[in-house]
């Protein structure tokens, strides 16, 4: 199947938001940037894919490059290892000889990878500019105010804080300092029951559809037995009497990426695919991931798509880089995305080719540029969180 802008409903026009969903345009108000120094390659250099070459062949075992799934294909391509963050920062761990970890992904995948590899290796981070909204939902000081609201109501004692992979080391460290653990998409019903086992009542951030979608469709729970803490509002918008009613207390986190479709999606492209199979990820809204025929997180989706019959069509609802890949990878599937509207992660999208270029040769020449580093405090308890998380059976 060919690529067409009719097929992923992307807008080609060059408009300013347009440049900044794909990451090539910088918003002074909102994005943190970063200042390269020296001379960052031109976009348009055609020695780039040469020069990316040649600087991973000079530093060898010495360098070893992570790929997320969401990453544009020009990076995809010298990846050593692709995958989603857990599994990358995994996958660093495992080479410790490797001196530096180009982590092609956001920030807060970096910080994993610091936090799980040895202190003689160095994460970089080709871009720091590279975050995630939805990890920037929680900050450090929102939860642990939070945390004083739920021992207001007397219920801290018994509530199991657990954290979404998708959230900053900080975050990490106040799961592990409260006994919780973290959790993937993969994993989340795991994590919640083991978390049901240790108290009464759990505390999910930062993402609510993946905390509510997991509650209510796996493990029985009822919507009302959800409320939702924002950390914007007095005492997160709830009274005391709500707190202790509650089971689920999800924080008002969303990924900005999957939180675009909507139930219009799915049932469009129904109308337009007859026989369509549409498949989502579990960060979606709770009336889209009831709308739709699979819910699964990145590796579940790849797999499926993997196992498809010739011929299927799908409709997938993740990022747009994925999805593209996906098509490419199965021509004998129609694999079209979900929404007609760009859904690319404008952060994810901001580690392109020169910034990797620039990374790479910078390592060559003795510079460690971008280093990601969790100061040891944080680190300790953040591992606690996440050793948890490997202890689940």
């Amino acid at each position: 199947m060919t690529t067409t802008t009719e097929t992923y409903g992307v807008d080609p026009s060059p408009t300013p938001l347009a440049l900044l969903l794909l990451g090539r345009e910088a918003d002074p108000a909102s994005e943190r940037g970063v200042e390269c120094p020296g001379d960052l390659p031109a976009a348009s250099d055609p020695d780039l894919v040469a020069r990316a070459r040649a600087a991973k062949e000079a530093l060898g075992d010495r360098v070893f490059i992570l790929g997320h799934h969401y990453q544009r294909d020009e990076v995809i391509e010298f990846a050593d290892v692709t995958g989603d963050s857990f599994k990358l920062a995994r996958d660093a761990a495992a080479r410790p000889e490797a001196e530096y970890i180009v982590f092609c992904g956001v920030h807060f995948m970096a910080e994993s990878a610091d936090i799980l590899t040895t202190d003689a290796q160095q994460v970089v981070l080709p871009d720091l500019a590279a975050g995630c909204s939805m990890a920037d939902m929680a900050t450090a000081e929102q939860v642990a105010e939070c945390w004083d609201v739920l021992t207001d109501a007397g219920i801290a004692d018994v509530t199991v804080p657990v954290s979404y992979m998708n959230s900053s080391a900080d975050i990490k460290a106040f799961t592990g300092r409260h006994g919780g653990t973290i959790c993937t998409s993969s994993n989340a019903k795991r994590a919640l029951e083991w978390a049901f086992e240790q108290g009464q009542k759990v505390l999910f951030l930062p993402d609510q559809h993946l905390g509510r979608n997991t509650a209510v469709l796996e493990m029985g729970f009822s919507p009302d037995d959800c409320v939702l803490y924002n950390p914007h509002k007095p005492n997160g918008g709830l009274t005391a009497e709500q707190l202790r009613n509650a089971k689920m207390i999800l924080w008002r986190g969303h990924c900005s990426v999957h939180g675009r479709f909507n139930l219009d999606s799915v049932n469009e492209v129904r109308e337009r695919i007859p026989g369509v199979t549409v498949l989502v990820h579990p960060e979606c809204k709770h009336e889209v991931v009831t709308a739709a025929d699979m819910v699964g997180s990145t590796e579940y989706i790849i797999k499926a798509l993997d196992a498809a019959e010739p011929g299927s069509k799908w409709a997938i609802g993740t990022e747009l880089n994925l999805v593209r890949r996906l098509a490419k990878a199965h021509p004998d599937k129609e694999v079209v995305f979900l929404d007609r509207t760009v859904c690319f992660c404008s952060t994810m999208n901001r580690i392109d080719l020169p910034h990797l270029v620039w990374a790479l040769e910078s390592l060559v020449e003795g510079r460690v540029p971008n280093v990601i580093t969790v100061d040891p405090e944080t680190e300790k308890y953040a591992k606690a969180a996440l050793d948890r998380m490997l202890a689940l059976p």
